[in-house]
């Protein structure tokens, strides 16, 4: 049977890494995991409640297309606590995670040929989805001098749009509120539609992240339950768009999804309340972060922006390799350590990073780190 052109997208090769150190664990092995970007921990409890006492009333079936009202306001509130915006209910879409809410800002925002661009390095799903919408990535390769983030002079001409991502993946660096506001000013000069990917706001470990809503309401900005809120399996996340906007969104989002799972809504409403566990977590993520700026340096991994968030390092290793996949390989075979390749990242120069995950357990971050030391070592 024939197969589209949209449909040749790029394999997700953390994927790739993940089932290998799975194979390497059946096969008896203990892999410290490194590799992929979840939390470790579960959902809040609070929310697991709620969730299962709703079970025992509710039949959970469709709710509307936008998501549980109740959710919504929950969500414009959490912008008033963390960002002092009065934020709209109305305004806010619950999605399916935050794939689904780039899959409806891309279908409202780009026609098919449209060109959008994206920092490099950077979260691979964008230019895969824009691929299979008929769209055009185009990347702006950034630079360590810069903590890869693009710079509002760097936007290409001839796009559509742009997505900015501050925690970045696989960087964990962010944009400060002058460069954030740079780049959306620049974007609107010229007609630009602006996507701010905010799905690690949350987790900082110094000044918090700012918003594109502080800044412009005129923009979109895409949000999920998966990092801080530690409900990545939940497939829960929120869009937040301008005031005009609201009607294509619900109708493209009544067509594609019927509604977000009514599960996860109620577990996610109840976990916007759980502010002490969650900030238990992100200390525990703070200490991985200091032990992981701490270690790798001293293992041989030295060329490093070091991170404002997220749970990530990016790290050049172009001194070391430049097959990272193959080096990412022989780390997982002798050192039982699974870590990430820059490939997925950035195509062009990612054969010569890696990005390392610090959302294990600080027991597991100084196992594998002196595993990477012992590692290293021995390959000199």
């Amino acid at each position: 049977m024939r197969t589209s052109r949209r449909g040749r997208v790029d394999p997700f090769i953390v994927m790739d890494v993940m089932e290998a150190a799975r194979s390497a664990e059946a096969a008896g092995r203990r892999i410290i995991h490194m590799e992929v970007g979840q939390p470790s921990t579960p959902a809040p409890a609070r929310a697991r409640a709620a969730l299962a006492g709703t079970m025992e009333r509710s039949a959970l079936g469709y709710t509307v297309a936008l998501g549980l009202p109740e959710l919504r306001a929950g969500i414009a509130a959490l912008y008033r606590r963390w960002y002092g915006v009065d934020l709209d209910p109305a305004r806010v879409v619950v999605t399916s995670g935050s794939s689904a809410a780039f899959l409806l800002a891309f279908t409202a925002l780009f026609d098919a040929g449209d060109r959008v661009a994206l920092g490099l390095p950077g979260y691979p799903s964008y230019r895969q989805i824009l691929r299979a919408l008929s769209l055009t990535p185009v990347g702006i390769p950034t630079r360590a001098e810069d903590r890869y983030q693009p710079r509002s002079g760097d936007i290409p001409d001839a796009v559509a749009g742009l997505i900015v991502a501050s925690p970045a993946n696989p960087s964990g660096t962010m944009l400060n509120r002058d460069a954030l506001a740079g780049l959306i000013g620049a974007a609107q000069a010229r007609g630009i539609a602006l996507v701010s990917d905010e799905i690690y706001h949350g987790l900082h470990y110094d000044e918090p992240a700012v918003s594109a809503l502080e800044i412009s309401d005129d923009v979109y900005v895409i949000n999920s339950f998966s990092k801080y809120f530690s409900m990545t399996g939940w497939r829960v996340g929120w869009m937040v768009v301008p005031a005009d906007h609201i009607r294509t969104i619900e109708r493209l989002a009544q067509n594609m999804f019927i509604c977000p799972p009514h599960a996860s809504q109620i577990a996610a409403l109840a976990a916007l309340d759980c502010t002490d566990e969650l900030e238990a977590n992100r200390a525990v993520y703070a200490e991985n972060r200091k032990l992981m700026l701490e270690g790798l340096p001293s293992a041989g991994f030295t060329r490093i922006a070091p991170p404002d968030g997220a749970f990530y390092i990016y790290a050049d290793v172009s001194d070391l390799t430049g097959d990272a996949r193959a080096f990412a390989a022989e780390i997982l075979d002798k050192a039982g350590v699974a870590v990430t390749p820059g490939l997925d990242f950035d195509p062009q120069r990612g054969a010569g990073t890696l990005r390392f995950s610090y959302a294990g357990s600080s027991a597991d971050m100084r196992d594998g780190l002196a595993r990477l030391a012992s590692f290293m070592a021995a390959r000199r």
